[in-house]
């Protein structure tokens, strides 16, 4: 058999795998059997992440009702308008959109590996399924595991907090590389893939290790939070001195500022959040920058010296005045 021939096998192994089965309704039959009306469920089904084929299409397993009824049966998605029910279909599948990309090619390998591993008295499609059952049984262990623990820890921080669009006080800082864009122009990408890696394991390192957690990595920067100044200023002040001692990586700019921010869906908004980015735009490389909010909150901090700066102006903010934070 080809390495064509067998890459098509192992894909239609793995597809029914997942989908638990083959492809037997069409987006008309998942709305009767489900309940769910067919405007409805292309609108959920788009904004999962996946493109809306015809409505006679045969395209959906018996996974898909089953999914689809239970999304819907969840008592505050069922009080929820179509608007919110998409917004929160859209957050899971941008997340799991991401993680089946990085995981597709590692995932197809390991399945080779363990057929090509098996008994060659065994039927090659046999040797695929069994390959492939115990492959996605790994990975679905693993994936429920980090994400109960996830779901832990952010249950443990949201206990008072009413819900999703509920505003709460934070930090929330920012951590980006200077010159990436200057970097990029030059670098191998393996060599680019060794600069991230190394950027995105020092950072959230020094993140979960002062209490804090990362809201997001967009290339060249993070952003995160913690629920307490003191705990984003430790997150800062090591997220500097860890990148000294890694070499090759480029300085960083780090800042954050202290508040009231509006918690959507995952993601952080509002003034304290655009505050912590302008401050992250005009820090000078190797520094960290705070705002008032965080300064007040520091003010005689054993473990912290704060130096006032000039106010600055920048996009948004006609007066903004950072304060330069240093171990004591």
């Amino acid at each position: 058999m080809s390495d064509a021939e067998m890459t098509e096998l192992v894909q239609r192994s793995v597809e029914e795998a997942l989908l638990g089965g083959p492809r037997r309704f069409t987006r008309t039959q998942v709305a009767e059997q489900s309940g769910v009306p067919e405007a409805e469920s292309r609108r959920l089904w788009t904004a999962l992440g996946f493109p809306a084929n015809s409505d006679e299409e045969v395209d959906y397993t018996q996974l898909d009702i089953t999914s689809v009824t239970n999304f819907r049966n969840m008592k505050v998605v069922a009080a929820a308008d179509i608007r919110q029910q998409a917004a929160a279909a859209r957050t899971i599948g941008q997340g799991m959109a991401r993680l089946a990309e990085w995981q597709a090619d590692l995932v197809l390998a390991e399945i080779k590996a363990r057929a090509a591993a098996g008994d060659p008295a065994i039927p090659l499609d046999e040797r695929v399924r069994v390959a492939t059952e115990s492959t996605m049984a790994s990975i679905e262990q693993l994936q429920s595991y980090v994400w109960r623990r996830h779901l832990a820890a952010a249950a443990a921080r949201s206990t008072d907090v009413p819900g999703d669009g509920s505003t709460r006080t934070l930090a929330v800082g920012f951590a980006d590389m200077v010159g990436f864009t200057r970097l990029t122009r030059h670098l191998h990408p393996d060599e680019l893939s060794t600069l991230l890696e190394a950027f995105e394991s020092t950072t959230t390192s020094a993140i979960t290790d002062n209490g804090g957690w990362v809201i997001k990595n967009v290339g060249d920067e993070v952003m995160f939070a913690a629920e307490t100044a003191a705990d984003a200023a430790r997150i800062s002040l090591s997220i500097q001195e860890s990148t000294m001692l890694v070499g090759g990586t480029p300085e960083l700019r780090v800042a954050f500022a202290y508040g009231e921010v509006l918690q959507r869906l995952g993601d952080l908004y509002g003034s304290v959040v655009n505050i912590a980015a302008r401050l992250t735009g005009v820090a000078r490389p190797g520094n960290v920058l705070i705002d008032d909010g965080a300064a007040e909150a520091l003010d005689e901090h054993p473990e912290f010296a704060i130096r006032h700066l000039r106010s600055v102006r920048v996009r948004g903010f006609n007066r903004l005045r950072p304060h330069r934070l240093r171990r004591a």
